[in-house]
């Protein structure tokens, strides 16, 4: 791996650390007394994240080294569509975590996998791997997303709740 690697697996990190630094608050919504049964506890939350942050980073360090790397206008769309799914990815953790906005938050994450679908079918035909490596982002997505649904509905709703 080239120097510019671990840049690349390390950009997509700076998002959550800078939430938490910044807010040093987060919301402990899967783990109060109202808990859904299948939420991960919080610290599964952040590490599962952050291992998806990285795995998505090397994969775009993939897509640029494929398509000879630099400043290139056939980057264009594959690393642009990367970087606003990444800005996205960042407003849902704040959305979710600090603000507390599970509507927002779930309006923010069927944009967002709606975006990584298409990464893996633009990324597939520049390098297998890296698409390959976008699934489990989608897998974590839909989690996220079945949890996010059932607070903003919880929250619609507060008297339904079991």
């Amino acid at each position: 791996m080239q120097l510019q690697g671990p840049v690349f697996v390390g950009v997509p990190l700076l998002g959550p650390i800078l939430i938490w630094m910044f807010t040093h608050q987060l919301s402990s919504r899967c783990e109060d007394e109202k808990k859904l049964p299948w939420c991960p506890p919080h610290k599964v939350i952040l590490l599962v994240w952050a291992t998806i942050y990285s795995v998505m980073g090397y994969a775009s360090y993939l897509v640029w080294k494929d398509l000879g790397g630099g400043f290139r206008w056939s980057l264009a769309l594959p690393l642009g569509l990367y970087s606003f799914q990444l800005a996205l990815s960042w407003t849902f953790l704040m959305l979710f975590l600090v603000v507390d906005s599970p509507g927002l938050a779930l309006l923010d994450l069927l944009l967002l996998y709606g975006l990584v679908a298409s990464m893996v079918l633009i990324w597939q035909p520049i390098n297998k791997l890296a698409a390959l490596l976008l699934l489990p982002y989608l897998a974590w997505l839909t989690v996220t997303t079945a949890i996010t649904y059932r607070l903003w509905r919880d929250s619609l709703c507060p008297s339904y709740q079991p």
